[in-house]
């Protein structure tokens, strides 16, 4: 009868360990998933940027050596390979804020290209909170797999360690 206890109070241990190592691996799953989603939403959020700022670019709203500055660093920022992604997006942020921060400029406009300034003002939004949002899960992901168990057990498979985005995303100061 003790024979049959011990093995029942093993069995039901070897089940709880088992079910605790599936929940943590189900949690990485989960995790990147989260930073796969976020990063999209990102990359969504950065060609909308870019959009409106080639919009603005062409708006004929700023003078042409700015249009022009503008419309190369929404260009390159769209074009951007993945290692320099993060420098075009920090140069076209630059580039914004100098054409944007021009003083006078929306004193000069009388009201013209308002829509315009305020689709701008909300992109630039959604780019700073899109990538809070991604650097979020990026950290929460890494804090998961730096666990003990998760480095003993390859319970993260064969996915890559999730990287940070990090970018220059201060908004330029649109009155």
């Amino acid at each position: 009868m003790d024979g049959l206890i011990t093995a029942l109070l093993w069995l039901a241990a070897l089940f709880l360990v088992f079910t605790y190592v599936s929940w943590r691996a189900g949690r990485l799953d989960r995790l990147h998933a989260r930073v796969d989603l976020a990063r999209a939403a990102l990359d969504a959020a950065l060609v909308r940027r870019a959009a409106v700022a080639l919009e603005l670019a062409a708006s004929q709203l700023l003078d042409p050596a700015t249009s022009l500055l503008l419309a190369a660093a929404a260009h390159a920022a769209r074009t951007a390979d993945a290692e320099s992604r993060e420098f075009a997006e920090s140069d076209l942020s630059r580039a914004l804020r100098a054409a944007v921060d021009q003083p006078g400029l929306r004193a000069t406009l009388d009201g013209r290209g308002a829509p315009l300034f305020e689709e701008l003002d909300a992109a630039v939004q959604k780019v700073m909170f899109a990538r809070r949002f991604s650097n979020d899960a990026v950290s929460a992901t890494r804090i998961a797999r730096r666990r003990i168990l998760a480095r003993l057990l390859p319970l993260a498979g064969h996915a890559p360690m999730p990287e940070f985005f990090e970018i220059d995303d201060v908004p330029p100061m649109l009155d």
